[in-house]
């Protein structure tokens, strides 16, 4: 039996809505080993989901929902947030961990949780998420403010990016056309996948030194910046090997046109004049060991693919220039840093050549 998924409520947020009165928001968190879903959820929506359960089902679930306070509001008392924020997580871990699956077979169950239909196969919750985690749902940009959800969806993140190594190391290695496109396929998945989670990781970071330290916080930059080279890296690749393959379909089409030109040479005889230079619209153009034995079309497909070399290659020089930059800059701040430092030193050394200066006019009136 597949172990139960475990659910948990570890935040809590207020609503941002300027058109309605601040609510509570419960941050409901997913976790399963290859992905973490986090759901958005109010009080109101837990109420309805127990109402449904218990009129589906006709028996009430494991473990009761905290009631409604009509004299306090969440948003105004931390002390009522936590306590229902506790209560909510034991309810819903109750519902998952149940060894009766009748209220988790529910259709009301399944669309509270954002999971596919089940089709009556009454599957577990796991199943459920896995399925849905196949699929790539949705952004987590406002959950990963989250400090224990950035986490998480940094270790999906980091999956991702081993997937598209893996994926592109199979393309690398695979013999037919079929398995180089399905690993490609892969690839480029993993990789949207993963410049979706970038995005939203970086905009949960966002503001982020108040709740997590500024030293914490430098800690997930340089987390995202890893990744992010990691990503150019394998997308570079990606680019790379397909070049290599356009670039193989280009050295066929050339052996078929240089098997053309030898069947034209033992059709008419070794004798036939060649021309001095190719003639487009213009003056003759010295011929190459490269171009000598292609036709128009071939010299056409050999100048698309040099252009491409040249435009992968002033790419690659951004990069680097982009990354000597960035460089410059951290070794800017770090020299402004320490010269305030330098600064800040001066400034206390005199501070203390003053007072000695005092301490011994002081000793001299003494004596």
């Amino acid at each position: 039996m597949a172990p139960p998924v475990e659910i948990s409520i570890p935040s809590t947020i207020l609503s941002t809505d300027p058109s309605s009165k601040p609510y509570t928001l419960y941050n409901l968190t997913l976790r399963l080993p290859l992905r973490t879903f986090v759901l958005q959820k109010r009080y109101s929506e837990f109420l309805t989901l127990h109402n449904s359960l218990t009129s589906q089902t006709s028996s009430l679930p494991p473990a009761p929902l905290p009631g409604k306070s009509w004299f306090k509001s969440t948003a105004k008392s931390p002390e009522l947030t936590e306590e229902r924020r506790a209560g909510l997580e034991k309810y819903l871990r109750a519902i998952a961990e149940s060894p009766d699956k009748q209220w988790r077979e529910t259709s009301v169950w399944r669309a509270f949780l954002n999971l596919p239909s089940s089709g009556g196969s009454g599957g577990s919750v796991k199943s459920e998420l896995v399925a849905q985690s196949q699929r790539g749902a949705g952004g987590q940009g406002e959950a990963a403010k989250d400090p224990t959800v950035w986490l998480d969806l940094h270790r999906e993140l980091k999956g991702c990016l081993h997937d598209a190594r893996l994926a592109l190391g199979r393309r690398g290695g695979a013999s037919s056309v079929s398995a180089q496109h399905e690993a490609g396929a892969g690839a480029k998945r993993a990789l949207v996948k993963a410049g979706g989670l970038l995005r939203d990781l970086e905009e949960g970071l966002k503001g982020g030194e108040k709740e997590l330290g500024a030293g914490e916080v430098r800690r997930r930059r340089d987390l995202l910046g890893s990744a992010r080279v990691e990503k150019d890296g394998l997308e570079k690749l990606a680019v790379s090997l397909a070049v290599k393959a356009q670039s193989a379909s280009t050295a066929s089409s050339s052996t078929a046109t240089l098997a053309s030109t030898q069947d034209k040479s033992s059709l008419f005889g070794p004798n036939v004049a060649r021309p001095a230079g190719r003639v487009l619209g213009g003056p003759p153009i010295p011929e190459t060991d490269k171009t000598r034995e292609l036709d128009n079309e071939g010299v056409s497909q050999l100048q698309r693919q040099l252009m491409k070399d040249q435009d992968l290659d002033v790419e690659e020089l951004g990069k680097i220039v982009r990354r000597q930059k960035e460089m410059g800059m951290a070794i800017h701040g770090e020299l402004e840093y320490q010269n305030e430092l330098l600064k800040t030193v001066d400034e206390n050394v005199d501070r203390v050549a003053k007072k000695v200066d005092i301490a011994k006019k002081r000793v001299g009136k003494i004596h």
